[in-house]
């Protein structure tokens, strides 16, 4: 099983994407974990990638694609990725859709944890203290949320005219979110 979580940043998709990882025992592919890697590492990628986040933007597609197909393309997580913030647009859906056909895989489930902006500030805040991640500030993560919101949209309605995607209310407390996923991947 392969599947896809969605929601802005802030919502909560790494701690939903930690328990399905957990308890279905799923590998994830969370870019922005990756980008955040080359960002610690101080690679010359990482300088650029850094860059482009602070200013509210995000990652070229082509790096993106580059980072997920080496994952896809590793036999050990054949049917066991969960995607965590990715795609984000249109390109990359159908990027996916190719990179995963051209390894005899598809996507079986989407999720979108729906937040509001005044969660999602309340959550970033949060964040920012107990993580001390440099992209977390209010004025980022409205601006973050904003360009994820219009960016996603036509993702978000890519994978439900496939019939794959359900909503989650995000607003909720995590243990309420995990019955609700659980529920819904049984039926898997």
């Amino acid at each position: 099983m392969n599947l896809i979580i969605f929601g802005p940043p802030g919502a909560g998709k790494g701690t939903q994407a930690d328990f399905i990882v957990n308890k279905h025992r799923l590998y994830k592919l969370s870019t922005g974990e990756i980008l955040r890697n080359e960002i610690k590492n101080k690679t010359e990628l990482g300088k650029e990638i850094s860059s482009i986040i602070n200013s509210g933007s995000f990652v070229s597609d082509d790096i993106v694609k580059k980072l997920v197909e080496s994952f896809i393309s590793d036999e050990k997580y054949k049917d066991r990725i969960i995607f965590d913030g990715y795609p984000r647009n249109l390109t990359q859906a159908n990027t996916l859709s190719d990179l995963l056909s051209n390894y005899g895989q598809k996507i079986d489930l989407v999720l979108k944890l729906s937040v509001s902006l005044e969660t999602i500030k309340k959550r970033i805040l949060e964040r920012r203290t107990l993580e001390k991640r440099a992209d977390d500030n209010e004025e980022i993560a409205i601006r973050r949320y904003k360009t994820y919101e219009k960016s996603t949209e036509p993702v978000i309605e890519y994978y439900k005219k496939l019939d794959l995607l359900k909503m989650i209310d995000g607003e909720r407390s995590i243990e309420q979110i995990n019955k609700e996923i659980s529920d819904i991947i049984s039926l898997i």
